[in-house]
């Protein structure tokens, strides 16, 4: 299986006009950070997990010209935003979008994208199967599928195990129960969003604390903002086995 992080950032502490502090004005690629979204590969089939608003933008990069299914972990904007341009994939494939997302999720989408959703639908609007999930696993082609649900403050949020392959992002608590689930996974991605703590994401050090006590083999910190600072000065000081994503980097799980 290869996962392809598409983008490792978030709207939170970016402003809307063009940001000039030193990080975002960084020449190094790894302090680029589009919005948190990742491919799933495996056998021919891909999946992506969330659909924010840089996702044509990551799609052309990667130069994806085929994609099974979207999942999206929650209804945020910085998540759901790029939804519309799913209809490049409805036109190259002829077929709709096999779309999978819990309940707030489908009441977003149906706000937001109504015109997808209407009995009497204008030509070109995206086209979608919907698919309505909770906390019981599912399959997508080939994709065994675990839903992890973490709290986002007071929000309910999916992360998602696939094999040995765990996914959580905009989180700051996980019960003992959903924990349970994560154990055993050869990789972890786990939102961090910067060095001093957040009322619904977990900071640097909430986020190492975490992931040494799942002990899995390999932890990488997605959901990061501008406020973290530089890659290459925050992984001086991470523990091994421990790393901050960022967007390309491709890993692959056997």
């Amino acid at each position: 299986m290869k996962v392809s992080f598409l983008g490792t950032g978030t709207s939170q502490g970016v402003p809307i006009i063009a940001c000039n502090c030193a990080v975002c004005q960084s020449n190094d690629p790894r302090d680029k950070r589009l919005r948190s979204s990742v491919l799933v590969e495996k056998n021919g089939f891909q999946i992506v997990i969330d659909t924010g608003p840089d996702f044509r933008q990551q799609m052309l990069r990667e130069k994806i010209e085929k994609l099974d299914a979207v999942v999206f972990t929650h209804e945020h904007k910085d998540h759901i935003a790029g939804f519309d341009d799913i209809r490049g994939f409805n036109w190259r494939e002829k077929k709709p979008m096999e779309v999978y997302g819990n309940k707030n999720v489908e009441l977003a989408l149906k706000r937001d994208f109504h015109y997808a959703f209407g009995e009497r639908k204008y030509p070109g609007v995206p086209k979608l199967n919907l698919h309505v999930i909770d906390k019981k696993p599912f399959k997508i082609g080939p994709l065994e599928i675990r839903p992890i649900e973490v709290m986002h403050y007071k929000l309910p949020v999916l992360g998602f195990r696939i094999e040995d392959f765990t996914y959580i992002t905009d989180a700051n608590y996980i019960s003992d129960s959903e924990k349970e689930k994560i154990k055993g996974s050869r990789v972890l991605v786990l939102n961090a969003l910067k060095k001093s703590e957040h009322i619904s994401h977990f900071s640097l050090d909430e986020a190492i604390d975490l992931a040494k006590e799942l002990e899995v083999e390999k932890t990488y910190f997605t959901h990061i903002s501008h406020q973290m600072g530089f890659h290459s000065e925050v992984s001086e000081d991470l523990p091994q086995d421990i790393e901050l994503a960022y967007d390309e980097l491709q890993i692959f799980i056997d």
